[in-house]
């Protein structure tokens, strides 16, 4: 039984293109059945999170962090009568826009696509599914329900100022209100990314040696949790210990976003979902304190792993990558693929054309990206 400020299967705004009923689905089973069976949901698995994706099998990849944050929105949304499926489908949807190379590739990309309009991953993500997946009869991209995209758009909460090309061009056709919150069930799916990467960002960060059990023992939450373990089970072994104390801070942040919103959402009695759209802020979110404990576990990432000299040698490198097959595209779209080509002889003027080397270089896996520099970049 859903909540009265759930999103309700039967008041969808619908798709732009009109379809039957599914029979046996709900709207939102059916959006996010069409997201896992894409091509850009498959490309998943060999895009990067934090580390390049052949440095080890054990690290996590867009694909495994993508199935964690479903994993995680299904729960909370549950837990709180919200509908888990529109949930789920927004976090499966969240990085399908992610180009190779993780926020490198993101950063990269965005510098050479300055005087085109810019590069955003969430309205790349929107283009994807409303134009860049092309395997229907009736339309391009997924056909995905409004409030799906609403979703994938304003995850993180409205969308204000000058809007990237990519979402300009899918709030013309088809009005998202980007000022308004999303739903609460897409606020989950963002409160969701955030425990993810929080938790698994520490375990990948311990895994390839960037730190170790007794750096994290000074930071809150981490280092109670660690402390907690040992209490209960002193002597563990070292993977177990680790594992056991990681699950603690997965579990803090888990029940602390639960019980804010249920708190929220007992002092307000929100009546419909559009009541939660139209509210000052978010209704889902972490609690001033352990926010505040999540900014210093933040801070010692960036410090200790998102910009170790290991990953800032890899940054360069696959910067470099990036800064050369754009060009190289540009200057001669026959480098790429035959239909690609097509699109860039139809784009009519230089913008048109980026925009168009822009999806196919965005679209591209770790290793995919690696072995075209290797083949069509002069390493000599």
């Amino acid at each position: 039984m859903t909540a009265p400020y759930a999103c309700q299967p039967e008041d969808s705004r619908g798709r732009h293109w009109p379809e039957r009923m599914s029979t046996f689905r709900s709207p939102w089973q059916r959006d996010r059945d069409r997201i896992i069976h894409s091509s850009a949901f498959r490309r998943l698995k060999h895009k990067t999170q934090v580390f390049v994706e052949h440095e080890g099998d054990y690290y996590r990849t867009r694909l495994t962090h993508t199935i964690e944050v479903a994993q995680v929105a299904r729960t909370i949304a549950g837990v709180l009568g919200l509908n888990a499926d529109l949930a789920e489908t927004v976090a499966l949807a969240h990085d399908l826009g992610h180009p190779p190379f993780g926020h490198t590739g993101e950063d990269a990309l965005a510098a050479l696509m300055a005087p085109y309009g810019g590069f955003d991953h969430n309205a790349q993500a929107l283009r994807i599914v409303t134009r860049l997946e092309r395997h229907y009869a009736d339309f391009d991209g997924l056909n995905l329900t409004w409030e799906s995209l609403e979703g994938i758009a304003k995850h993180n909460g409205p969308v204000t100022g000058p809007l990237p090309y990519a979402l300009a061009e899918v709030n013309a056709e088809w009005d998202l209100e980007l000022a308004t919150n999303a739903s609460a069930e897409a606020q989950v799916a963002a409160v969701a990314d955030d425990v993810a990467y929080n938790h698994h960002d520490l375990h990948d960060g311990l895994r390839a040696g960037l730190f170790t059990e007794k750096d994290l023992a000074e930071l809150p939450v981490v280092g109670e949790a660690f402390a907690e373990v040992d209490r209960l089970h002193p002597g563990l072994e070292p993977m177990r210990r680790r594992h056991e104390a990681l699950r603690r801070v997965f579990g803090v942040m888990v029940e602390d976003v639960i019980a804010v919103a249920r708190n929220r959402l007992a002092g307000l009695q929100p009546q419909s979902a559009q009541e939660i759209r139209d509210m000052e802020g978010p209704i889902i979110r972490f609690s001033k304190p352990l926010y505040q404990n999540l900014k210093a576990i933040k801070l010692f990432l960036f410090q200790r792993m998102y910009r170790a000299p290991s990953v800032v040698t890899e940054r360069r490198r696959v910067t470099e990558m990036l800064n050369g097959l754009f060009p190289l595209f540009m200057n001669d779209p026959a480098k790429m693929p035959e239909h690609w080509q097509r699109a860039a002889q139809a784009a009519g003027d230089e913008t048109g054309r980026a925009r168009v080397v822009l999806d196919y270089v965005a679209g591209m896996t770790d290793r995919f990206a690696i072995q075209e520099a290797e083949r069509l970049l002069d390493r000599g």
